[in-house]
């Protein structure tokens, strides 16, 4: 699942409406997974009478929900943590919590290097926050970081505060069955199970009534989702079907498993959006064995034709590690060759960080060099732009449905947004005349290798 950036709750009042006596403040890092389980969190905090705030130096708890995929992701939070330990010298009363995927992992570590940390809890141990925080509250550290092979929270409506309600997430499963070799998601978020499809269709229903404009449903891997007979591509009928005004979009899809039928259902619902993010990692058989993938380059290339056939305004989009273990000049080149082949709309690059725990780090030697690593992820970064650029530049002239989704970082006068398709838009001059989670035509005048720009079409 391609990584996104760490997120804040704002502020909010407590369970029955009036000024809480508590305030919570959460901090979100990884990938979009992450942003969901923090709304669960929210909840579940919310029942308890616990309010927000979007400055941790007026909370009284403080979680944050980790990422444990890359070291990078893990030694910000490490920084994080000698912050919230300088803050609880002048908040005494401070609760300082980690949850998520590095509370799974590095438990014991972060017990024994963090005194600041009064709470950890894993992915699966949400339900049991009440009772952590009392023991807290007793004068003990708390612990629970069991993985479940049944937890989905399928009961648990997730706490949105966007005030804008323009994209909401769904989960519909947790846990991942692929045992890549550079992966540490199994092992922190335990084996795959799918949640009861009619609690995802009344979910998007319930988002659909308050407003929102978009549902993303997410999942280690969406295509190996089943509940009893009902596979994903069923389930995407059936949440179009349930919500025809409300734009679907999902991820994260595994090359292995994604069939033909899931794209024979988007090019048939108007309101799935032919958007398919499509890890491939290496274009290099040989790497793609050592990754424990599940299929070859030349299989990967049949999954493109066939998303490019049945879906030919698709946006592709794809993640790639550049020096993983044995990783040779020439098994490099064909990842490169790979990205020219496809012509990606957009590619998330990182460079191998070995997991402790992973089927690599015990199999393999991590033994490209740092600067080859570097080096190698520079040409894939020059690639991926040269190629977004010329996909971004073949849009210019068009006019296309664009939701607006926020504010433009550079001009207060701009808004920011995306295409049915997946293609992210800056609009001129749309900040004054619409609100965000407006749907609006915008006539595409130029583009850079990361967004659309242009102007909405026919305004006066």
């Amino acid at each position: 699942m391609a990584l996104a950036h760490e997120r804040v709750f704002g502020q909010r009042s407590g369970a029955r409406g009036e000024p809480a006596p508590y305030k919570a403040y959460i901090e979100t890092y990884g990938c979009q997974m992450n942003f969901a389980d923090s709304e669960l969190v929210a909840r579940i905090l919310h029942s308890i009478g616990y309010g927000f705030t979007s400055q941790p130096e007026e909370a009284d708890l403080v979680l944050l929900n980790t990422c444990a995929i890359r070291e990078h992701a893990e030694e910000k939070i490490w920084q994080r943590l000698k912050y919230f330990h300088s803050l609880k010298r002048r908040r005494p009363h401070l609760v300082v919590g980690v949850l998520g995927c590095m509370a799974e992992r590095l438990r014991q570590k972060l017990l024994a290097e963090a005194p600041v940390v009064d709470l950890i809890a894993g992915p699966d141990s949400y339900r049991h926050l009440p009772q952590l925080l009392r023991q807290v509250e007793g004068g003990h550290k708390a612990i629970h970081v069991l993985l479940s092979r049944e937890e989905t929270y399928a009961d648990i409506a997730p706490l949105r505060v966007s005030p804008h309600k323009v994209n909401a997430y769904i989960s519909i499963m947790r846990g991942c069955n692929n045992m890549c070799s550079f992966c540490i998601v199994p092992f922190t978020r335990g084996r795959e199970r799918s949640r009861p499809w009619t609690t995802i269709v009344e979910e998007a229903k319930s988002l659909a009534e308050e407003g929102y404009k978009e549902i993303v449903l997410l999942g280690q891997n969406v295509d190996s989702y089943r509940d009893g007979a009902v596979d994903f591509a069923q389930l995407l009928a059936r949440v179009a079907e349930a919500v025809p005004e409300v734009w679907i979009r999902f991820a994260t899809s595994h090359p292995k498993d994604m069939r033909d039928e899931v794209l024979e259902t988007i090019a048939r619902y108007p309101n799935l959006t032919p958007y398919i993010h499509l890890p491939v990692q290496s274009g290099s058989d040989t790497v793609l064995a050592r990754m424990n993938r599940g299929y070859t380059a030349q299989w990967y290339l049949q999954r493109i034709e066939a998303i490019r056939r049945y879906l030919p305004k698709a946006v592709i989009s794809t993640d790639i590690i550049v020096g993983f273990c044995g990783e040779t000049e020439e098994e490099f080149r064909e990842t490169l060759a790979l990205m020219e082949a496809v012509e990606f709309d957009a590619v998330y690059q990182f460079m191998y960080s070995e997991r402790p725990g992973t089927l690599a780090a015990r199999r393999y030697k991590d033994d490209v060099p740092p600067a080859e690593k570097k080096a190698r992820l520079e040409q894939v970064i020059q690639l991926a732009q040269t190629l977004s650029l010329k996909r971004h530049r073949a849009q210019v002239g068009s006019v296309q449905e664009v939701l607006l989704e926020r504010p433009a970082r550079k001009n207060p006068a701009d808004l920011a947004g995306r295409t049915f398709s997946g293609y992210p838009v800056v609009v001129r001059d749309a900040a004054e005349k619409y609100k965000l989670g407006t749907k609006i035509p915008v006539h595409v005048t130029s583009a850079t290798p990361a967004t659309l720009i242009g102007y909405v079409a026919n305004d006066n």
